[in-house]
């Protein structure tokens, strides 16, 4: 079975992968984890990056399924 998601990203993320979104499709269960390392290649996760799986964020050893939304979002500093 094919399992079809989005991946989206979004501010610095976005500039470093240079694409807010792009679709995703295998055949066996990833981790939201998994998803980035899949979907971005050679580029290592920024510490402290924070995820959302359908709006709602989520650790990043959750299990993906068809239909997923997939969000990364660079950590939040402020003051």
């Amino acid at each position: 079975m094919t399992v079809s998601i989005k991946v989206r990203y979004f501010a610095s993320l976005k500039e470093l992968l240079g694409r807010g979104e792009n679709a995703l499709e295998f055949d066996q269960d990833l981790s939201v984890a998994d998803v980035w390392a899949k979907a971005t290649g050679l580029h290592a996760m920024p510490e402290n990056t924070l995820a959302a799986l359908n709006m709602e964020y989520v650790a990043l050893d959750c299990v993906v399924a068809d239909g997923d939304e997939v969000a990364f979002f660079p950590p939040v500093t402020g003051g």
